[in-house]
């Protein structure tokens, strides 16, 4: 075999295995046996003649040659899959939207709907991007939304990303809280209390690290971590019996026994973006970004308004906080 005939099963496991950096999750992730994924690497180094990866009993890292092969790597497999698809009909393209309520990736799900009815766009709903990335890198899920930058590198760099809108965040409070007679919640307000934000929940790292940094210096606790609540009534019981104030964005669910209130003083904003997998395509898709790039353009989505606060790195695009 010349480097000309190259499987392109073979560039795919290399790529996973240049993305992982360990080769027992790059197997996992491709649904093969870690002997298998090691003798095609083997084979493409044979291949190339050149050795792509320095392996220790500590850790896997791309040699020269290997960083020189991945971007054609993928390149190539973007275009293969790209044939594939070309001559398939498109399989339904699997989204998640986080959770079954209302949410800003529902209004960008039903308007890509209506851009492509031809389309099957199926909802689906994870909880958590942290989870929902390592889906889709795996390939069980195409594509989802939240706060991807506050992502690990190890999930984020499979991931293509579109921001979508700087949602403002807000309090869900029981409905007896001192808070709950006000309108809208200084944040500094919050001082004092013990607010849930998901912590000890692994689907919603991500989440909770927006959360954490928020909190930070203001004398707002994080809750510790409890099992996840399920469903509106359960949430509610849990709630009622913590007292335990709860971080959500404006368009969460109203539940039962609650109040939802914006917090303001400054306003806090969580960047909410698209993802899906680096090189892939897929006419749902496309209607999902046009849905998206649309409905951000008409509802000022990514103007942060005067006063909100953006978490660190990207404060400079807010009226500051």
């Amino acid at each position: 075999m010349t480097p000309r005939d190259v499987d392109p099963r073979l560039l795919r496991g290399f790529v996973a295995v240049a993305e992982e950096l360990h080769f027992t999750r790059a197997a996992a992730r491709l649904y093969v046996a870690q002997q298998a994924l090691s003798r095609d690497v083997r084979r493409l180094e044979r291949a190339l003649g050149a050795v792509l990866f320095v392996r220790t009993t500590r850790a896997v890292e791309l040699t020269a040659d290997g960083e020189r092969l991945l971007p054609p790597a993928r390149r190539v497999l973007a275009a293969h899959e790209e044939l594939a698809d070309a001559f398939t009909a498109p399989r339904p393209l699997l989204v998640d939207l986080n959770t079954a309520g209302p949410s800003t990736g529902r209004v960008v799900l039903e308007r890509a709907r209506e851009l492509a009815p031809d389309c099957e766009l199926m909802a689906r709903f994870e909880s958590g991007l942290t989870h929902a990335a390592a889906e889709i890198a795996a390939g069980r899920l195409d594509v989802s939304f939240g706060y991807a930058d506050g992502l690990g590198p190890a999930l984020r760099t499979p991931l293509a990303q579109l921001p979508v809108r700087y949602e403002p965040l807000a309090v869900l409070l029981p409905e007896g809280h001192a808070l709950a007679a006000r309108q809208a919640v200084p944040l500094d307000a919050l001082a004092g209390e013990t607010v849930y934000a998901g912590a000890g929940n692994p689907r919603t790292l991500e989440w909770t690290g927006l959360a954490r940094e928020l909190f930070a210096g203001r004398g707002i606790r994080m809750a510790p971590p409890a099992p996840v609540a399920v469903g509106e009534e359960e949430f509610s019981r849990v709630m009622a019996k913590t007292g335990h104030p709860v971080l959500a964005t404006v368009d969460f669910l109203d539940m039962p026994g609650c109040v939802k209130r914006p917090l303001v003083d400054p306003v806090p904003l969580s960047p909410l973006s698209m993802v899906w997998r680096q090189g892939f395509g897929h006419p749902g898709l496309d209607a999902l970004r046009a849905a998206a790039a649309s409905l951000a353009a008409e509802r000022g989505w990514l103007e942060p308004p005067p006063g909100s606060r953006l978490p660190a790195g990207l404060t400079h695009a807010a009226g500051g906080g």
